[in-house]
């Protein structure tokens, strides 16, 4: 091919890409330096119609540095140095992955963060669906976060257990219990033996069950009855000023642990409440999450949110079942389970929870699916004992001592009542 040649086909790619800037943003191929860019992991399908170049191209454009149109305002040197590089595209699976310079993003800033790689490109008219699969933070990036405070060998430290799944109840029904009933259902299944009980997530502070007598009495009961090593999750979600003074009366009057539904308060606030909290636990609930992570095509999946998470300071974290009632898949449930229970360059570790719909039947397959380092959280299948809920909390417990044993279920049920009402009523998986 002639020099006139090559002359005259680069004078065309020059003219598309000023007619349609945003082919500009595409380096296939091109080696990116992990350690100096934040990638993320797409799944992207155009509308009808419309060319994926230039609609993945759009995206790294609309999220970084770009728009629609050449401006006269962009210089060039500034566009080089900071301008997203579509580096992986794959038109028949949808897979795009893009790479953004660090200097776009503030340090220690989780809505900055969120605001360019998950913000107003989700709402370009050219896609039909886009998906937000993963993150892949460098490592000057996440220290610049603090991460955990207590972290999952914290939280096993201040329970005392370290040879089994740590078990929760939640407290059902999860709206309308006055607080002397509440607490009373509290102190039965510390009394079966549960580590942790929690709040519903849409219990805070209603008329019924006022939040700082709700703490007072609860903390007054485990006091009194020597449950020393227990928590109890109070959810403290509000607005971020009341957030604040409803952990800080649960620390004043010895509680270890608030609950937070990360999503619907804001991981600005996860992140304010992590720094001026730093002694409670934070039990990171993820209500709102199935809005968007729940259409595998379109939204944001739940390791990104789990990432999120971790950076902003969570200590426990609901991630799924597998089995139970809740949507959740095994593959991915079980990589963001091993995501926060790894090494990510010194910040602590995340314990998963896995809650919705359990009950002692299910424990060994939970165990055999799931592992020991967790916390396996119980509603109905505590309180829907026919013997009531310290009943339902001594039957998952002697599931899992069943477990711990090697010995069959329906086997350890001959000498455990409580046990082989459980199972008669809801069964084994």
């Amino acid at each position: 091919m002639s020099d006139t040649t090559w002359r005259w086909e680069g004078t065309i790619i020059e003219f598309l890409i000023k007619m349609k800037p945003y082919l500009s943003y595409f380096h296939l191929k091109e080696k990116i330096d992990l350690a100096k860019n934040i990638i993320a992991v797409y799944r992207l399908k155009p509308k009808l119609g419309e060319d994926f170049r230039e609609v993945a191209g759009g995206i790294a454009a609309e999220s970084s540095v770009g728009t629609w149109t050449e401006v006269t305002t962009q210089l060039k040197k500034v566009w080089q140095k900071l301008h997203a590089r579509v580096f992986e595209a794959d038109e028949k699976t949808g897979l795009l992955e893009i790479a953004y310079p660090l200097d776009l993003f503030e340090p220690g800033n989780i809505p900055q963060l969120l605001s360019s790689v998950a913000g107003n490109i989700f709402g370009m008219k050219a896609m039909e669906n886009l998906r937000l699969d993963d993150l892949e933070l460098p490592e000057s990036y996440v220290k610049s976060f603090s991460g955990p405070t207590i972290g999952l060998e914290g939280i096993r430290e201040r329970v005392q257990v370290f040879d089994r799944p740590l078990l929760a109840s939640i407290i059902k029904p999860k709206l309308g219990l006055p607080v002397k009933e509440h607490v009373q259902v509290a102190m039965n299944v510390f009394s079966g033996g549960i580590d942790i009980v929690k709040d519903d997530e849409n219990l805070t502070n209603q008329q019924f069950n006022p939040f700082s007598k709700r703490v007072k009495q609860v903390l007054k009961e485990m006091k009194k009855l020597d449950f020393g090593n227990k928590v109890y999750a109070f959810n403290i979600t509000a607005p971020e000023e009341m957030m604040e003074k409803r952990a800080a009366l649960v620390e004043n009057l010895g509680g270890k642990c608030m609950m937070i539904d990360i999503l619907t308060a804001g991981f600005a606030a996860v992140q304010e409440l992590r720094k001026k909290n730093k002694n409670l636990i934070i039990h990171g609930h993820r209500a709102m999450h199935a809005a968007l992570t729940r259409n595998k095509n379109h939204g944001i999946s739940m390791l990104v949110l789990a990432k999120i998470a971790r950076l902003a300071g969570v200590d426990q974290l609901h991630t799924g079942t597998i089995i139970g009632k809740m949507e959740g898949g095994k593959k991915e449930i079980l990589s963001i389970n091993q995501f926060l229970r790894s090494d990510w360059y010194g910040l602590k570790k995340v314990l998963p929870i896995a809650s919705g719909g359990l009950y002692p039947g299910l424990i060994p397959n939970l165990i055999k699916i799931l592992g020991k380092e967790m916390i396996f959280a119980f509603g109905g299948g505590i309180h829907g004992h026919p013997q009531g809920s310290k009943a339902g909390a001594k039957a998952v417990n002697q599931a899992v001592m069943a477990g711990q044993k090697g010995i069959n279920l329906r086997d350890y049920a001959q000498e455990n009542q409580e046990l082989k009402i459980a199972l008669n009523l809801w069964g084994e998986d």
